[in-house]
């Protein structure tokens, strides 16, 4: 990725204007441009200008719009310069989308208020942000196998997997933790688990870099993108992140979907560990919104999202670091990446309910079937190549090992699985032509009284 063209220097830009006789002229004018066309002047100064405006008028008129908005935080650059946003009418509607699909008062979708389908949705989206997360920081495995080394609980076989193991354990533990105020030791035990047996200096992990690790956020290239503050400085910048994660710092109000994106880019801009920052920072977020109530989040995953255009998650970062630090740049980004998510999430919900109802057909008149057994079965109808053991029928379904055995070796005794051995491991595969024995065992379920069969 390029470095952004930095933009022109707003004070010299507006002195030029002051001293010509344009000014009266453009700023009558800006009137008429929209602030909400953010714009970074890397991509403004390729666009057609406005009428009677240049590049450098049109950059003049909307910096000078933004700066009369700005809202300062807390957060300061390396040279004590503070970032700054503020709520134009596009970032308005991604909050009114991201309150209104994930919201405290958003109303539970069945698959997930019902309580016997609840954890098996939320083991899925745990594991589908702790394979993406762990592939945004350089994970090499293919879902199918991160897949099943996390509902099997084997041993992870590298780096790779040891890392989207750590990522599904935080993420574990951001629900957990959801409701405790944010603070230092916390925050140090989030990155524990992130960098578990992941680090090439095992004792960096749950701790702040040191001053000799040198840390610089790099492309594959080699080309330094961004260089976080001193480590002298991570104690307190850290304290400082905690109280304004807490609300306890002054100022204006700060919605909560803002302040979890805020702490996201807080975490990164720092880069306070000697590695797994990004992975700490995605969960930073997770834990701000859970604290906030938005409880859908058990079941998001933004980094599924991220991953797709990584680049732009990227550019982000790097607009708001090179234009004077405004904020809004991620923050608009991030906004959209969250509605884009809650939006995936629902319309899988859709989908697995359409799903759902026309399985069900087939297995309504199992009743001796229990629910876990009949969601085992449903997936093992649309993949027949599917695997299932005790521990991975007991991690999808968050129950005891005795209940997970039980609810096999009935499906076994039914015909419905066959066992086989691999080593020492014991696992059942879906039988051949499962479907036709499903549609068999349904015929010979006795008929209430009173029904008729047609």
């Amino acid at each position: 990725m390029k470095q952004p063209q930095t933009p022109p220097d707003f004070d010299k830009l507006f002195a030029q204007l002051m001293a010509s006789k344009r000014i009266a002229r453009v700023l009558r004018s800006a009137a008429k441009l929209s602030v909400d066309d953010y714009m970074h002047w890397d991509d403004l100064c390729r666009h057609p200008t406005p009428p009677d405006f240049n590049h450098e008028e049109w950059w003049a008129v909307l910096k000078l719009k933004r700066k009369a908005a700005y809202r300062q935080l807390p957060l300061l650059d390396k040279a004590g310069k503070p970032f700054n946003y503020f709520i134009p009418e596009k970032i308005q509607e991604l909050l009114h989308e991201i309150d209104f699909g994930a919201g405290a008062y958003v109303g539970m979708p069945e698959p997930i208020a019902n309580p016997q389908t609840r954890d098996r949705y939320i083991v899925s989206s745990l594991i589908q942000e702790a394979i993406t997360s762990s592939q945004l920081e350089g994970a090499v495995t293919t879902r199918e196998v991160a897949k099943d080394m996390l509902r099997s609980g084997r041993s992870p076989r590298d780096d790779s997997e040891r890392m989207i193991l750590n990522n599904f354990k935080t993420m574990q533990e951001i629900i957990r933790i959801k409701d405790q105020p944010l603070t230092v030791p916390l925050l140090l035990h989030i990155h524990r688990i992130v960098t578990d047996r992941a680090l090439k200096k095992p004792e960096a992990a749950g701790r702040f870099r040191l001053p000799d690790e040198l840390i610089h956020v790099v492309d594959g290239e080699g080309q330094i993108f961004h260089t976080p503050p001193d480590a002298s400085e991570l104690q307190a910048r850290a304290e400082k992140m905690c109280a304004f994660a807490n609300g306890q710092t002054s100022g204006p109000f700060v919605p909560p979907v803002i302040r979890a994106i805020i702490l996201h880019f807080w975490l990164a801009y720092d880069h306070p560990f000697y590695d797994g920052n990004g992975r700490t920072a995605r969960a930073l977020f997770y834990w701000s919104m859970l604290h906030h109530h938005f409880w859908l989040f058990e079941f998001i995953s933004i980094s599924n999202i991220i991953l797709k255009a990584r680049a732009k998650y990227e550019r982000a970062f790097l607009y708001t670091e090179n234009d004077e630090n405004d904020l809004n740049y991620f923050i608009l980004h991030q906004a959209d990446v969250i509605r884009r998510a809650v939006a995936a999430l629902h319309d899988y919900l859709g989908m697995k309910q359409k799903e759902t109802q026309q399985t069900a057909s087939r297995l309504r008149s199992l009743r001796r079937f229990n629910h876990r057994q009949q969601a085992l079965l449903t997936h093992a109808l649309r993949h027949a190549e599917a695997e299932y053991s005790m521990e991975s029928h007991q991690t999808s379904h968050n129950i005891a090992y005795a209940t997970a055995r039980a609810d096999l070796l009935g499906l076994e005794t039914a015909g419905l699985l066959t066992r086989a051995k691999r080593g020492k491991e014991i696992f059942f595969e879906p039988t051949q032509d499962l479907e036709k024995k499903l549609e068999s065992l349904a015929k010979k379920q006795p008929t209430p009284m009173g029904t008729e069969v047609s």
